[in-house]
């Protein structure tokens, strides 16, 4: 989709209801559920994190979002894809102020380029207990990714017409982090396999893209 028709249509999710569980529980892992209960006590005083999900131009003016591969460490989250974003540290003045910090600290596009367009459901992550506040933004210029050596093993560029197109939404089989393999619901992006916590805010980020387009 050539981004000059993104940017007019997706100023107008700024009046949309957010679908938060509704739209998360398409692309839940089978024990979310059960799970999130049994560490309720837990959420309440959870860690707070905020991420971006980022649109912005490529090369030939189409619209692309940007995702992550975290490095491999000692870690509930090694290995996997998401957005770019962290943990709310002392001196954010909230957590889009955090978004927006840790996507210039992970990616290299600059504070002064994120326009958030709408704070969409946050999500309890029960294995890290962290509770994540997910923004809507765009970079209207073509950025000059850089990532943090340290943290971001990849720079993941997704099409928009790709993460639309439902035949990148699949089931498959994965390892988790309580050394157990179970069928879950994903996306398939650039041949990476996106699923959990990720694949649920992008399930919403999806659900409110299609009121739009």
């Amino acid at each position: 989709m050539v981004f000059n028709s993104f940017l007019d249509a997706v100023v107008k999710i700024k009046h949309l209801e957010l679908f938060g569980e509704i739209s998360h529980a398409k692309m839940s892992p089978p024990y979310r559920q059960e799970l999130a209960k049994r560490m309720q006590a837990n959420a309440k005083s959870a860690k707070k994190a905020g991420v971006l999900a980022l649109f912005y131009p490529n090369a030939d003016f189409e619209t692309n979002f940007v995702l992550i591969l975290r490095k491999t460490y000692e870690g509930v989250h090694s290995a996997q894809v998401g957005f770019p974003g962290g943990k709310f540290e002392e001196g954010d003045n909230n957590l889009m102020t955090t978004a927006k910090r840790e996507t210039e600290e992970e990616v290299g596009v600059p504070i002064s380029k994120l326009n958030i367009i709408k704070p969409m459901s946050p999500l309890y992550i029960p294995p890290s207990n962290f509770l994540v506040h997910p923004f809507l933004a765009v970079a209207q210029d073509i950025p000059r990714f850089k990532k943090q050596e340290d943290e971001v093993e990849d720079i993941i560029e997704v099409a928009l017409i790709d993460f639309l197109n439902e035949k990148n939404t699949l089931t498959t089989r994965v390892p988790t982090s309580y050394n157990v393999e179970v069928e879950v619901p994903a996306f398939k992006l650039n041949d990476h396999i996106v699923w959990g916590a990720t694949a649920m805010m992008l399930s919403e980020l999806k659900d409110l893209l299609k009121q739009v387009l």
